[in-house]
């Protein structure tokens, strides 16, 4: 199979802009994912004093959170292949809402897991089905990029959590904040049930941008074994460059703030200004770093070099990090920890392409949920360790150095793999 890498090869660029009101939709989706998962995080330091919640407690909630959530995203991304991007999608959406209002039922962190699963497993549908989407939707010169920015809902969501969740517990209760954050999703999957289509089916597509969308090779879909998949090399760059990267973007998002609060006493109130700050860089990084190897792509550049590129300079610059336990005060932590977010969301727009850029349309979903189930587990590893060390040594440092190190090892295991970013041969897959 041959993968087009000149601009000249495709079609103009049409007029027609209905794929990226699909990704206004899945950036939505995303940003939502994220306020429910953060809501706990964000509660946390005062859920921990009111009902005496333990560090390892809490750990363990982080880690039967990442279990059900890696597990659940083989199956989704099985799911997704077989039913498409729009029945997956309102499937997970529909699971995680009901787990995520069901923690205003419990409050010890042990009961709380029972809450957190059914989020976990829903929430384990929102990438595969996202992922699909884009492929459907968006050519390879354009398919970082749309990654980027859908993936950058992410941090949005992280942006807002800190600032309206402090707002509803302390006027509304605790409890509240679960609820209100829940309702919103159920406004989204009206509206994904009304617009989403696939874009020959889609009445608002133009001929011109269709032929735009369509403007790369897509080999026909067929089943492909779990084992088929597993011989690949292509297989394991994904799931390993998964299984390194994911654990520090779990770490940022389940501990942030308890770092500011251990380490500069920083109130659930007043958590708003320093997690907006590291999460509007992360905004930053996610989309440039999806526009940076998209713009290399439409500059004449191969895959191979545009994603490598992109993924070096993340990688690069997510090194401070290492130092950010020891910054000499607030401010400095959150320039070395938001740089570093930055880096993630652009490193992983790049290497959410790869299944996109190397396998046929169809099976992406199966490659996705392996690669989630490696990220996952690498998460349930790290929070172990996160636990061990907060118990034991009590400090943030050796966490920061594991996350600066991480992108280096996973540009190196990717590169080892497919040092050429080679497409996978369909023969290879019967």
């Amino acid at each position: 199979m041959q993968l087009v890498t000149g601009a000249a090869a495709a079609p103009e660029k049409p007029r027609g802009k209905v794929r990226w009101i699909v990704c206004s939709l899945l950036f939505a989706a995303v940003a939502l994912s994220y306020i429910d998962r953060l809501v706990l995080p964000v509660l946390k330091p005062e859920l921990q004093a009111r009902y005496n919640w333990s560090e390892q407690g809490y750990a363990d909630l982080a880690i039967a959170f990442q279990a059900a959530y890696g597990i659940a995203y083989v199956l989704f991304g099985r799911f997704v292949d077989r039913v498409g991007a729009k029945i997956g999608y309102a499937v997970a959406v529909t699971l995680w809402t009901i787990g995520h209002v069901a923690h205003a039922l419990f409050t010890s962190a042990g009961m709380m897991i029972f809450a957190r699963i059914p989020l976990a497993i829903g929430e384990a549908g929102a990438f595969p089905a996202a992922l699909a989407a884009a492929n459907e939707w968006f050519p390879q010169r354009e398919r970082a990029l749309a990654i980027g920015i859908f993936n950058a809902g992410s941090n949005i969501g992280a942006i807002l959590t800190p600032l309206i969740v402090p707002v509803i517990a302390v006027t509304f209760g605790w409890r509240m904040a679960f609820i209100a954050t829940g309702a919103l999703t159920v406004i989204w999957l009206v509206a994904w049930l009304a617009f989403y289509r696939t874009p020959r089916k889609h009445r608002r597509v133009t001929p011109e941008e269709l032929a735009w969308i369509e403007a790369d090779p897509v080999p026909a879909a067929k089943p492909v074994r779990w084992r088929t998949l597993l011989r690949l090399r292509q297989t394991w760059a994904y799931m390993l460059g998964r299984f390194l990267i994911d654990p520090v973007w779990w770490t940022f998002l389940f501990w942030l703030p308890d770092f500011f609060n251990r380490q500069y006493g920083v109130k659930m109130l007043d958590f708003g200004p320093p997690l907006v700050a590291v999460y509007v860089l992360a905004d930053v990084g996610s989309i440039a770093g999806g526009w940076f190897s998209s713009r290399l792509l439409s500059k004449g550049a191969t895959p191979n070099r545009a994603r490598k590129t992109a993924l070096f300079v993340c990688a690069l610059f997510a090194l401070p990090i290492i130092f950010a336990a020891q910054a000499p005060g607030l401010w400095w932590a959150v320039a070395a920890i938001g740089l570093a977010c930055a880096c993630h969301q652009g490193f992983s727009a790049n290497v959410y392409a790869i299944p996109g850029d190397l396998f046929p349309r169809g099976m992406g979903g199966s490659v996705i949920g392996l690669g989630g189930l490696a990220g996952a587990c690498g998460g349930m590893l790290m929070a172990k360790f996160a636990g061990t060390i907060l118990a034991g040594v009590g400090s943030y440092g050796p966490i920061f150095a594991v996350a600066g190190c991480a992108y280096l090892v996973a540009l190196l295991v990717i590169h080892l793999l497919v040092p050429h970013y080679t497409p996978v041969d369909p023969e290879r897959l019967a």
